[in-house]
């Protein structure tokens, strides 16, 4: 059998995306196991009891952030989650769900439970926000 170069793209092409599929799924259930996914109206019942982070970059908060959130980025969440009380709840958002799961994910792994995320994140909030001037 003798293989061509356009082949062999294709047979590169092929492996990179079920790998990219598998690398994706993986992380996927991961973040699903470390967090329970709520939605705005069930995130915002019991926002006064927990730890409300927020896990985008100090600009983005700064530009608007749900009110009473503090700002742990995801950039320095690895070496800065340990701010973060284990016997209380976890209430993470980013704008739109993705590094949250990261970050709850690494939570989960250092022995924290009880952590939970924003459904559509800060883009899928319709409560009270802070914004600077």
């Amino acid at each position: 059998m003798n293989l061509t170069g356009i082949d062999i793209f294709n047979i590169a092409l092929w492996i990179f995306i079920i790998g990219y599929a598998i690398y994706q799924a993986y992380f996927y259930f991961q973040r699903k196991n470390a967090a329970t996914i709520l939605t705005a109206e069930e995130f915002r019942k019991d926002l006064r009891k927990a730890q409300l982070i927020d896990v985008r970059e100090k600009t983005e908060f700064d530009a608007g952030h749900i009110l009473g959130a503090r700002n742990i980025a995801y950039s320095a969440f690895k070496q800065r989650y340990q701010e973060i009380r284990k016997d209380q709840p976890i209430y993470l958002y980013d704008q739109n769900s993705m590094l949250s799961g990261r970050c709850a994910a690494i939570l989960k792994k250092n022995g924290y439970k009880n952590i939970f995320i924003l459904k559509g994140g800060y883009a899928g909030w319709d409560g009270k926000v802070k914004k600077s001037i």
